[in-house]
Order: structure tokens, then C-alpha cells, then sequence
């Protein structure tokens, strides 16, 4: 993500080739290779028909889940004319709750905001830190779709500490971070009029998430869905990968833009990582032979740790990670505690390049209750979850 790029400026980038950016067209094509991989070729033979089960797995698992609840947040925030930064500014009592919870809410633009306006001097860095230490990041949107029961705990228990870690910070901490008094957070580049292929996109989206729906409530999928569920699942992944490669968003979309476009580009960045995971996961488990569960059994006292250090990456990547080994059972519960507490998520690039003190700060002062919580889990409650 990069702050320079303004929803006034245009988009002439110098990595785009045509309508690809160059970056990110290697990982789409390589992707595509893998779908379409042969099934004669040996020991690799169903390396195909594996990479298009897990991209249909991914679509209806999570992305039109994700798609879902950003059409949904945006929808409201379109409607209703919230200004998120303006509700901070004038609730002084209730600024470490309110970023809490901006930072509990699935992805990073609520903590984002925070981070934004206490550089305006608008929020007390004990916010920032309630926001950054509350926040789980996209990794949210996996855990909501595939575990809702371990969501309906990691989330509000993150919120939690948000705000008792936030609050603990105000008294402690006596320094000054801001930095840039002018930051905005508009770091997108403006895109305007919805798309076509946004409205392709949100169109899948509604078969994906019944046929999501119907794999959550353990509906037998083959006699309801037949070869409907990979034509649904392989064309939301098409036209996501389409979208990926051919936008100049970073991330996170312009306040600005509709509901459509802004759900449609999200959702299409987080899958890549959602994929990502899923395929690195299953390919070890497929193709490597080894049995990863008594590999990690081997190290379980450093897990809760490795979570928490996980989770001071910046980005979603590693973060989505995380939370699939848990989902697969690599992981106990506290591992996942702990990197939730401690990841930031996408929303660690944006809070650096607005004011890098209070970013790298607030990271660390959210460490301790991660490290906390990660080893309470583990000693106190190892089975739980």
C-alpha cells in the first residue's frame, strides 16, 4: 500500500503492461498453470484436479463470504453517510471502545482510520493501540467462514483486550508519535464508475455463498449442486484473479468508490492470499509425505510464541496462514490467540507510512498481551477449541 497514490491523482503506473500489472500477472499465470495441469503425468497427475478443488473450495468457503460482508459494511456506510473519522473526533470518552471495536471489525481499514486520525490529533495513541491490538486483519474473513464458533471467541475477546490494553497504554505512555498532522486516508486511487466486471463479480458471489451456506449446514453438495459447485467456485476465482491483476488498488479501495467496486476489489485481494494458503497447505500434505501434525506436536511450547511472532509480519499472507494450520489442526488454540492479538494485518503498511513511531509502537506494546494470552491458553486451557 502506498500513501502517495491519491484519489485525486491518476493511476499512470510505471509496473502495468497494457491492462496487467506486471507484478502480479507471473502469479495469476502461474496459477493458471497449475488448474490446468494434465492428469498423465505420474506422480504429479492430479495436481490439476487438486489446485481446481481447492480454488472452488476457497471461492465458496470464504471469498463470497468475504464479498458478502463487505457489500453488506459498505452497503450501510453508503446509505446512512458514516464518517467514521468524524464519530472518533467527537467522542472523546469513548474513543479506546469505538477503535476497539474499528479494529475488530474483519480486514484493516477500521484500524487504519485510527491510525490516520491520531496523526491528525484527532485520537490518543492508547487508541491506536486498542485499534492495532483489537484487529485480526483479513485473516478475520477465513476464520468467520470456515470456524465461526472459534471467531465467536478470538473477535470479542480481541476487542477485549483492545480496549484494556489501550487504556493500560494512555497511563503509561507519555510520548508524542504524531508526526504528520495533514495524513489522509485516502490511499487509493480513485476508480469511479462500477465496472462490468464488478458486477460479474458480486453476480457469482450470489450462487457461491448458497452453495457456501449449504456446505456450512452439511447439505450433501453432490446431489444438490452436481457440476454446478465448480462452474460457480473456478468462474468467482476467474474473474477474481482478472480483477487482481489488472487493478491498481493496493489493498484497500477508496472510501469514494460504490459498494460494488469496492467489495469486488477487496475481495478478489484477499483470495489471492486465501488460495495461497490452501494450496501450500494441501500440496505439503499431497505431495511431500510428511506428517506435519507430529512435526509441529514435536515444538507445541514454542507454538503460542511462533504465533505471536507471526503475527509482527506485516500483511494478511502469513496472518491467513496461521489460521489455516489451525483450521487443518496443525496448531492448538493459542497459537492462534496469540497471533491474533499480535497481527495487524494490511493495515500495518498504510499506519507506517502515516506515522511509523506509533505504528511500530503500537505493534509492540500489543505483543505483551498477546504473549499473555497465547501462553494462558496454552498452559490453562490447551484443549480449548
Amino acid at each position: 500500500m502506498h500513501p502517495t497514490r491519491t484519489a485525486n491523482k491518476p493511476s499512470n503506473l510505471p509496473d502495468r503492461i497494457g491492462p496487467f500489472r506486471t507484478k502480479r500477472l507471473p502469479i495469476v499465470l502461474i496459477l493458471m498453470v497449475l488448474a490446468l495441469f494434465p492428469s498423465n503425468l505420474g506422480y504429479l497427475g492430479d495436481l490439476g484436479a487438486l489446485t481446481r478443488g481447492l480454488m472452488t473450495d476457497a471461492y465458496v468457503q470464504v471469498s463470497a463470504f468475504v464479498a458478502t460482508t463487505l457489500l453488506i459494511f459498505y452497503g450501510v456506510e453508503r446509505i446512512f453517510n458514516f464518517e467514521l473519522g468524524a464519530a472518533l473526533r467527537n467522542s472523546k470518552h469513548f474513543q479506546i471502545p469505538l477503535s476497539a471495536l474499528l479494529g475488530a471489525t474483519p480486514g484493516c481499514g477500521g484500524a487504519v482510520v485510527v491510525v490516520a486520525a491520531y496523526t491528525a490529533g484527532n485520537v490518543s495513541f492508547g487508541a491506536v493501540v486498542a485499534a492495532l491490538t483489537a484487529t485480526m486483519g483479513d485473516a478475520a474473513f477465513l476464520l468467520i467462514a470456515v470456524r465461526p464458533d472459534a471467531a465467536m471467541v478470538i473477535l470479542p475477546l480481541s476487542f477485549a483486550v483492545g480496549i484494556a490494553t489501550g487504556f493500560i497504554v494512555n497511563v503509561v505512555n507519555k510520548v508524542d508519535y504524531r508526526g504528520n498532522t495533514n495524513a489522509s486516508c485516502e490511499f487509493a486511487p480513485l476508480i469511479g464508475r462500477i465496472r462490468p466486471k464488478d458486477y460479474a463479480y458480486v453476480a457469482v458471489v450470489v450462487p457461491g455463498l448458497i452453495i457456501g451456506i449449504s456446505q456450512l449446514m452439511q447439505y450433501d453438495l453432490v446431489a444438490t449442486w452436481g457440476m454446478w459447485m465448480p462452474i460457480v467456485g473456478l468462474s468467482g476465482t476467474a474473474i477474481g484473479l482478472l480483477m487482481w491483476s489488472t487493478s491498481t488498488v493496493q489493498a484497500m479501495t477508496n472510501v469514494n468508490d460504490a459498494p460494488f467496486t469496492r467489495a469486488a476489489e477487496e475481495t478478489s485481494f484477499i483470495a489471492i492470499w486465501v488460495i495461497g494458503a490452501y494450496l501450500a497447505y494441501d500440496y505439503i500434505v499431497a505431495f511431500s509425505g510428511f506428517d506435519l501434525k507430529t512435526l509441529f506436536s514435536s515444538i507445541a511450547p514454542l507454538l503460542p510464541i511462533m504465533g505471536v511472532v507471526i503475527g509482527l509480519i506485516p500483511g494478511c499472507g502469513p496472518q491467513v496462514l496461521v489460521s489455516t494450520m489451525y483450521i487443518n489442526g496443525l496448531i492448538p488454540f493459542s497459537a492462534l490467540m496469540g497471533n491474533a492479538i499480535s497481527n495487524d494485518g494490511d493495515a500495518l503498511f498504510p499506519a507506517i507510512a502515516l506515522n511509523p513511531k506509533a505504528a511500530i509502537m503500537a505493534t509492540l506494546y500489543s505483543t505483551v498481551p498477546a504473549v499473555i494470552l497465547a501462553y494462558g491458553f496454552y498452559f490453562f486451557a490447551p484443549d480449548f477449541m
